[in-house]
């Protein structure tokens, strides 16, 4: 009897299993993300820093790179930002610290939240970041919780 209980609840947790999605590692950095099961690549750069993914049937884009630091890490995510508000993004929230930094901002019915994190050399940084419509901030809150969570350097010594 136990052991049909255990098959049927091995049965049920399947389906979680499925939505886990896949793990990116980016060897020329050292560091991984999980990313969510909706995803699809869309291709890795030349220089095989990062990697793009689409939602299937979703206006909703990922990018995850690596890249150096250039000075202090706090300076680099302001650039990140004035890249943005550049593109004519309306940065409506960061948080800058000197070991990571978040910010999200909005264009139009578009949404991004962009997340990076200074990586164990302390020379070099992960980051992702996502674009979706307005109609999907709601579902993609916990989405971008998870990927927060998932950022790492893959090991500091």
């Amino acid at each position: 009897m136990r052991i049909l209980i255990v098959f049927f609840l091995s049965l049920l947790s399947l389906p979680a299993l499925a939505q886990q999605g896949e793990h990116y590692s980016n060897a020329r950095f050292g560091f991984g993300m999980d990313i969510p099961y909706f995803f699809v690549v869309q291709g890795e750069s030349h220089s095989q820093d990062g990697q793009q993914y689409a939602a299937k049937g979703k206006p909703i884009n990922l990018m995850v790179w690596g890249g150096s630091v250039d000075g202090d890490f706090e300076s680099e995510a302001e650039e990140a930002m004035t890249y943005s508000r550049d593109g004519a993004w309306n940065v409506n929230y960061q948080a800058v610290t000197p070991r990571w930094a978040n910010f999200s901002a909005v264009q139009g019915f578009r949404m991004l939240y962009q997340r990076m994190v200074l990586l164990c050399d302390g020379k070099s940084y992960a980051a992702f970041r996502a674009e979706y419509s307005v109609t999907e901030a709601s579902k993609m809150e916990d989405i971008i919780q998870g990927m927060v969570r998932s950022l790492k350097s893959d090991s500091c010594s």
